[in-house]
């Protein structure tokens, strides 16, 4: 196998197995890869593309599945026979396909509700008034103290413990804000994270630029299993638990006031720091957060990405007590901090007095388009919350998540696998996630429903090819 046809995966921004597995695909379309031509074993392949040998296993094994390849136990992994491979690459192959319009629920979308107003009033305000000193010099802590006034007032019916303006920390975007706090407390040359079996995949990413292992955590039906923090600690010495405790990505569930209570327990006595990473919240009633119940060693992140507008790219940190300055500290050698005008426009917006009322409509909506997901696929395993934009879909027998994700993609409808949210070796269940696009029109997102119930009826084992 001629690997010239492959790229190079060691700064893929996702997953590379699922690269891998769409040049191998592209390759026999191509015909680069013959018919029956054998492929080089796994090892000899990572090794040639500086990846984990997991990785191309787990490209191979979709590939397997989906009949573009063949496994021949003690012989090896070839491309399938050219008469099984005609039909199957038609698929694949965007020439042949009809036109359709693409519903894309991949990432959840802000509908547009009087966000854009605020952005603009936010600029003719600026604009107009007298040129400020702080244009001319760097950001620091005088310069955003109102916007971290502004974020203090906009949570002050989060239940997060007692917390001033000076324990907030703003940065660009939760993504930033996870980052920084990586480097602000890990130690040592081998770190280790701790997170959900499935989790948010910024974890990771944050995990990888800080040169540290992530080791995933089980859950039951409550959250994080305690008793297996507590041995994962033992086994691994982790200095940071990462976790979605209120709207948890990519499952909706939530974590109860028990388990919280009991994982309080374990992460203090321990000495953890956790990042509560609350980023899709929507709303403002929710269960009291871990910085309230452990404060010296909680952190809370969010952003205003999915309340109000991801454009600024603006996202705040509480910090636990006494630790503010340590992390803007970290920002400072990092990014010096929110541009002034950015931090500017954060402030006018969550200071508008409209905000609440957008943030409001915005949550009415995003419940609207929620309901029509629950109606048109009620039938199936599906877990949703008011006020969470994103949906749990369980696969039924029949669909492995990647076959589903692409025979969904073949048909103008982008959703995510299950696969996307564990580690590398961790085992995902058959289910997908399908996020709330509110820029989308409500019938076109129905109408993608409805292209997932179609193939949900008629699983893969049923389906002629």
């Amino acid at each position: 196998m001629n690997t010239i046809w492959f790229p190079d995966l060691t700064d893929i921004d996702g997953p590379k197995y699922q690269v891998l597995t769409e040049s191998i695909r592209q390759a026999v379309l191509e015909s680069h890869l013959k018919p029956t031509e054998k492929l080089p074993p796994v090892r000899e392949l990572a090794w040639a593309l500086k990846i984990t040998p997991g990785t191309v296993a787990r490209a191979y094994k979709i590939l397997v599945d989906e009949g573009v390849l063949k496994a021949e136990v003690g012989r090896g992994t070839f491309v399938a026979e050219q008469n099984l491979l005609e039909d199957l690459l038609l698929q694949f192959n965007p020439k042949t396909l009809p036109w359709v319009e693409h519903v894309d629920l991949r990432s959840p979308g802000l509908p547009e509700l009087g966000q854009g107003i605020l952005l603009k009033d936010a600029l003719v305000d600026m604009a107009s008034g007298p040129l400020d000193s702080m244009y001319h010099n760097y950001p620091n802590d005088h310069s955003d103290r109102p916007a971290r006034e502004a974020v203090y007032n906009w949570l002050d019916t989060q239940d997060l413990g007692p917390f001033e303006p000076d324990d907030i920390v703003l940065t660009h975007g939760g993504q930033n804000a996870i980052t920084l706090i990586f480097q602000t407390v890990l130690r040592g040359s081998d770190p280790v994270v701790f997170t959900e079996e499935l989790s948010y995949t910024g974890f990771r990413h944050a995990a990888r630029l800080s040169r540290a292992k992530i080791v995933s955590i089980p859950s039951d039906d409550e959250g994080l299993r305690p008793d297996l923090l507590h041995e994962a600690i033992h086994t691994y010495g982790g200095q940071i638990l990462c976790t979605s405790p209120e709207n948890h990505n990519p499952t909706v569930e939530q974590t109860t006031m028990r388990r919280r209570q009991e994982l309080a327990e374990v992460i203090s006595r321990h000495k953890l720091h956790v990042i509560e990473d609350d980023c899709y919240r929507m709303g403002r009633d929710r269960l009291p957060g871990y910085r309230a119940l452990i404060p010296e060693s909680a952190w809370y992140i969010s952003s205003l990405s999915k309340e109000l507008t991801p454009s600024l790219r603006v996202g705040y940190a509480v910090a636990p007590k006494g630790l503010a300055n340590d992390l803007r500290r970290t920002r400072q050698h990092s990014s010096f901090g929110l541009a002034v005008p950015v931090a500017q426009m954060a402030e006018r917006v969550l200071n508008d007095p409209r905000s609440v009322g957008v943030a409001k409509a915005v949550q009415e909506r995003v419940d609207d388009y929620v309901r029509i997901a629950v109606n048109v696929l009620g039938g199936f395993d599906l877990s949703w919350r008011n006020g969470v934009p994103l949906l749990w879909l369980r696969l039924p027998r029949g669909w492995r998540a990647s076959a589903f994700c692409r025979a969904a993609e073949r048909e103008g409808v982008y959703v995510r696998s299950a696969d996307d949210f564990v580690l590398i070796d961790g085992k995902a269940p058959h289910a997908i996630r399908i996020a709330i696009n509110g820029r989308i029109s409500p019938e076109q997102f129905e109408k993608g429903l409805q292209v997932l119930v179609r193939l949900l009826s008629n699983p893969a084992d049923a389906i002629e090819v």
